[in-house]
């Protein structure tokens, strides 16, 4: 497990001619007892990794969809120890990466240390802290690489060619490139400049770059991922468990594998 575990997991889909493709749940959405059998089915539909939101009160990054997910789950009385001890219990159950999305006042409030450690023990491979910026990456950096899990870091549409090059040579895992100026949240059409961006981001990246935030169709997932290594979906996702369209959710998660099927 752990960051060696997602960078071979990467590489290899990679090397098979499949783009990636994380899914999103917010974790307790719909109470602690299906949590994992939701990571389960989306691993079943051929998830590469799934990202697994926290649920926080005050969720800076996150649009309309991923906050009701979270104050559904926060009404439930979910909380960090409870993900926490139900992946410890059942991790061996899902084969695939893990990386959580949480802000930096519930790690902390947890105990730096002590959630890293945990991290480990619950076979945490990733996180993404969105509003930790980079310059305080000393908060968290030591206790990261001693339990092995990936830090990883957003790159904007907004960042200059410095700042990427920054991110690029920080970030583990993955580059996240966020392809919207805003929050979370599924849209109608993708930002017809985001090529040029995510070609820059590949150009600095050692690691594969991925494009999430306001992907929400199988015809998103494929214009996307003509010019990175895969995406990250969120809202959709979280509206489709809600409704049950597993099929739905299969038929995005197709979408990167078919893009490249169809090129070669």
């Amino acid at each position: 497990m752990g960051k060696v575990f997602m960078d071979q997991t990467f590489q290899y889909e990679l090397n098979k001619g499949n783009k990636l493709f994380i899914p999103y749940i917010m974790a307790g959405d719909g109470g602690i007892g299906g949590f994992i059998n939701t990571l389960k089915q989306l691993e079943e539909a051929g998830a590469t990794a799934i990202e697994v939101g926290i649920p926080f009160s005050d969720p800076v990054a996150d649009g309309p969809t991923i906050q009701k997910a979270g104050k559904r789950a926060l009404k439930k009385g979910i909380t960090l120890t409870q993900i926490l001890d139900e992946l410890v219990l059942r991790r061996e159950e899902i084969s695939i990466p893990l990386v959580f999305m949480t802000y930096i006042n519930p790690v902390y409030k947890f105990g730096i240390d002590r959630f890293f450690n945990r991290c480990e023990e619950a076979g945490v491979d990733g996180l993404i802290i969105p509003d930790l910026p980079a310059e305080h990456l000393d908060l968290i950096s030591a206790p990261a690489e001693k339990h092995g899990i990936a830090i990883i870091q957003l790159a904007t549409l907004t960042s200059s060619r410095e700042r990427i090059s920054e991110l690029a040579e920080l970030t583990e895992g993955f580059l996240y490139a966020v392809t919207i100026n805003g929050t979370t949240g599924a849209r109608n059409d993708v930002n017809k400049q985001i090529g040029a961006h995510l070609q820059v981001l590949k150009e600095y990246s050692n690691v594969p770059v991925l494009a999430g935030f306001g992907i929400s169709t199988p015809e998103h997932v494929k214009e996307m991922t003509e010019e990175c290594d895969g995406v990250v979906v969120g809202s959709r996702i979280i509206d489709l468990l809600q409704e049950n369209r597993i099929s739905e959710i299969k038929e995005l998660i197709d979408a990167a594998k078919a893009n490249t099927m169809q090129k070669n």
